[in-house]
């Protein structure tokens, strides 16, 4: 029997080992391509950020739950409207939170860049999302240049200087 209580310690040790070991799932990555989505906005617009080549584009993890997330959308409308529409994205994913609070939300502050819904989180999960807010900063070619984690004065000069320096670039 004691045999037998081995063996079994002895398996279960080694799947845990070869589980723990795995792969990990694979993550958004600063350099490396960022992983493509395809999502509905609140006014059923469908957003491919493969077909958004050509174009910088921010991607923001949010929650109407986060009170940072709440703090830095002003800042982010401003940084939207300032910038140009044909050469800029702004994407807002709602995560973890219900679609019909952030309508209300939106329609409070009167936000207009598109709010995203992601009901089964894979865009969060390929992000490798660890909370909100987060944001990334994907350049012209669909790279992954910048990553926030955490609010952000989104309209400050420094903010400005580098989208405008990712919109120069061919």
């Amino acid at each position: 029997m004691k045999e037998l209580s081995s063996s079994i310690t002895i398996i279960c040790l080694t799947l845990l080992l070869f589980v723990a070991c795995g792969q990990r799932p694979k993550v958004a990555e600063v350099g490396k391509l960022a992983p493509d989505f395809t999502l509905v906005d609140r006014k059923g617009k469908t957003w491919n950020l493969a077909e958004l080549k050509g174009q910088v584009v921010f991607v923001n993890f949010w929650a109407t739950w986060c009170l940072p997330c709440i703090k830095e959308m002003p800042s982010m409308q401003k940084l939207y409207s300032s910038m140009p529409a044909n050469k800029f994205k702004m994407l807002a994913i709602l995560n973890n939170d219900k679609p019909a609070v952030a309508d209300t939300v939106v329609a409070k502050q009167k936000y207009t860049f598109p709010i995203l819904i992601d009901l089964e989180n894979k865009a969060g999960k390929a992000y490798g999302l660890t909370g909100v807010p987060e944001t990334y900063i994907i350049d012209k070619q669909g790279v992954l240049r910048e990553k926030f984690l955490g609010p952000v004065q989104w309209d400050s000069p420094g903010v400005r200087q580098m989208l405008m320096k990712y919109i120069a670039q061919r």
